[in-house]
Parts: structure tokens; sequence; C-alpha cells
């Protein structure tokens, strides 16, 4: 069997930069473990397979070791492959997901994600986690991650996690975040409990992001940067109990698989 597989550097203008991802058109779906072998030999945060629908597509996203629910970069990868590759001829697509009904949305370099967004529960400190993080957070939340508020940019760039001890912890990620020192907000993401230490720009993380900024800042257009080795940009709003995530990606890599 040959697959197409093209290899995107989302939430960046610059190669190299932003969060990899292999995109996988395929016309019927394989077996879920070929699927999973295939993200682990591309060894990327992600790789997403979609299979086109007619009327919409079904998108699946795959870590090197699990299957997720829900990705921001790899659709956005999706999105670029779509517009730039095959020739999608709107400016909106509908994928369906484990996440439900997710619209993409633009066109050429400027793609908009449009996903649920997700509202956290403030649970005070945790020491486990703070264990973890080597920092105590001025304030702690979860919904599928971890969210920890720190004071300033320069308290997320200095943290080092102990990945053993993230792993431990009753969550799929880790986002740490602070009001940013030349936009809203900063974070970064940790996922070592999925093979993934520490993931370069997290769409799914700032629908986490978002609403919790949005409160704090009484605002509902924010400007996000993720503070990876990579780095990436992301242009965000809260739109009811959406989230639109917008960014750009570029290509880095056209192949084909042979399974």
């Amino acid at each position: 069997m040959k697959i197409e597989m093209y290899h995107v550097d989302a939430f960046t203008n610059i190669l190299f930069g932003g969060n990899p991802a292999a995109v996988c058109p395929m016309q019927d779906w394989p077996e879920p473990d070929v699927m999973q072998q295939i993200a682990a030999e591309n060894n990327l945060s992600e790789t997403a397979f979609f299979v086109d629908k007619g009327h919409h597509f079904e998108l699946r996203w795959f870590t090197p070791e699990v299957e997720v629910d829900l990705c921001g970069h790899a659709t956005l990868a999706t999105g670029h492959v779509l517009f730039n590759h095959l020739n999608y001829p709107g400016n909106e697509i509908l994928f369906q997901s484990k996440s439900g009904p997710l619209k993409v949305t633009g066109k050429k370099e400027f793609i908009t994600l449009d996903f649920p967004a997700s509202k956290c529960i403030t649970i005070g400190n945790m020491k486990d986690l703070a264990d973890a993080l080597g920092s105590f957070p001025a304030e702690v939340c979860k919904a599928r991650d971890y969210l920890a508020l720190f004071s300033d940019e320069k308290s997320i760039l200095r943290i080092q996690p102990d990945f053993e001890k993230l792993k431990k912890l009753d969550c799929l990620g880790i986002i740490v975040t602070a009001p940013g020192d030349r936009s809203d907000f900063v974070s970064r993401f940790f996922a070592p409990a999925v093979g993934v230490n520490e993931d370069p720009v997290t769409g799914s993380a700032h629908t986490m992001l978002i609403p919790f900024w949005a409160e704090k800042l009484k605002k509902n257009k924010l400007h996000a940067f993720q503070l990876s080795k990579r780095g990436g940009e992301l242009f965000c709003e809260l739109a009811g109990d959406r989230v639109l995530i917008s960014g750009k990606a570029v290509t880095y890599l056209i192949g084909e698989i042979s399974v």
C-alpha cells in the first residue's frame, strides 16, 4: 500500500519553526494499528489521517504512542494541505472527529480552526504538580489537561520539568502559562504520558487557554506565543462556546509511505 504524506510546520511562517505534523490523505481507513505504527515511525508529535466522505472529511490524530481526541496543529496542517496541495475548491472545510465537527476556514497562508472551548475548574495548588514542574504556580485548574498559572514570561522559560513525575499525573498534558511580554499570554505544553515531553505548539491546549485568558483579561480577541524551542504564534478568539485559533503553516516535505 502506498500512502501520500505531507510534512508541514504549523503555527509558523518560517520553515523549521512551529510544530511539525505529518498529514496522510487516505482512500479508506486502514486498521488502527497501521496508523499507530506510521505515527511511531514518523516520530512527530502528531500524524493526521483523513478520508474524503464527499460533504465532509473524517479526521484522526495519532502521537507516536496513542490516538488522541483532538489536535490543533495537525488539523491546521491538514487544512493547509487541502487548500495548498490538493486543490480544495472552497474556503471552509468540515472535519468530523472524535471531538465532533470541526471547521477550518481560510485559504493559502492564514488558516482558522473552529474548535469547542474547554473551560477548566480551579483546584488550587497541587504539591505533586509543583514538584514535577520545580516551581509553585499561582493558580491551578483542570479540564482534559492541567493548567498552571505563573506570574511572568521569564517564569515559564525557566521551568525544567521532571517528565517522569509529570507522567504520573492524572491528565493527558500539562499547560504552563503567564502574561506575555509582547503578547496577551504565553504558554508551554508537556505531555510525556502520550510520548511528547514538550510539544512545540499546541492548538488543543488553547481550547483551555483562550477561555481562561479571556476571563482574566476581559477581552475575547487574544494574541499568544508558545515558548518552545521552535516557537509558535497564534491569533485567538473566544466565540461563545467555541474558540477560533488562527495561524500559518509551511510545507517541509512531500513523500510517499510504503506499507
